[in-house]
């Protein structure tokens, strides 16, 4: 197994009912926040970190995807043709390079644990991050999977990225009990997904950050169905524990949940009194509401 992560895998065949009709023909990573979709800052994020293979499990319906992330020949002509340099270099900057793209069919819904498992001949035998482009999460500093690369250099073992989450809202996330390894790292010893708030081991909640090492494949084929009819990630984690040290890493930034209407509306109010072209003139429009 190499010691470096550089494959990221991006579930993103989910049919975003939230969000419909938006997302009716429209696939909801497309949907942007002010001026880039939500799967483009997943990429970047990726990227930053040092990966350079991007995995994407898609459906039938997110061709969309495959189109934003492909080369755009008449679209950087036109724009060469009208001397829009600055505009070119953003489209052609979409796909750095050195970086390549990898499509992956998931034929049926059959939950995220499904969608992991459909990238396994891809990444073969590989450590490899999983993002979630719902859960766009602002690093500050440093953006949150360079955080938890550097991490799996130094431990060599999975990751998950959490924080806490009111009691209330624990039957939304996988929910982590753990022991304290240093400040920010923990070992984790249970992961439950969803429960109620009265039978949750913690508030500490895996959110759409993952790093994790091949091991998790042979249990993936074989863990069954489990929540909704659904293979379950979180079953298959639970069960790597049993073979390795699996950490939980409360990462430094603010998580935007974007798989919410008021997520998403938080991320791009937000996104937007940081962008250099529009926050003075959004922040005086915000100020005269």
């Amino acid at each position: 197994m190499n010691e470096k992560v550089k494959k990221a895998v991006f579930p993103v065949a989910g049919l975003g009912t939230r969000f419909l009709p938006a997302t009716k023909a429209n696939p909801k990573e497309m949907m942007p926040v002010v001026d880039k979709p939500l799967i483009q800052y997943a990429a970047e994020e990726a990227i930053a970190a040092g990966i350079t293979e991007l995995i994407f499990v898609t459906s039938s319906s997110k061709r969309a995807i495959e189109d934003h992330f492909d080369k755009n020949y008449e679209l950087e002509a036109e724009l060469a043709l009208r001397n829009k340099q600055e505009l070119l270099d953003v489209v052609k900057g979409v796909v750095p390079d050195g970086v390549s793209c990898v499509y992956v069919r998931q034929a049926e819904a059959l939950g995220l644990g499904h969608a992991v498992l459909c990238a396994a001949p891809v990444v073969g035998n590989d450590p490899f991050a999983v993002i979630l482009a719902d859960d766009l999460i602002d690093g500050h500093d440093k953006p949150c999977l360079s955080q938890m690369t550097e991490l799996f250099e130094y431990y060599k073992c999975s990751l998950l990225g959490v924080e806490e989450v009111a009691p209330e809202e624990t039957d939304k996330y996988g929910i982590v009990s753990s022991v304290k390894v240093e400040n920010g790292i923990s070992r984790i010893n249970e992961i439950v997904e969803k429960p109620e708030p009265d039978k949750a081991p913690s508030t500490l909640a895996v959110v759409g950050r993952y790093i994790l090492t091949p091991t998790i494949f042979p249990i993936l084929e074989n863990i069954g169905k489990g929540a909704g009819g659904e293979i379950q990630l979180t079953d298959a984690i639970a069960s790597l524990m049993n073979q390795e040290q699996i950490l939980a890493y409360e990462f430094k930034g603010k998580r935007y949940d974007c798989g919410s209407k008021l997520g998403y509306l938080q991320a791009t109010v937000e996104y937007a009194l940081k962008h250099d072209e529009l926050r003075e003139d959004f922040r005086k429009y915000l100020a005269g509401m």
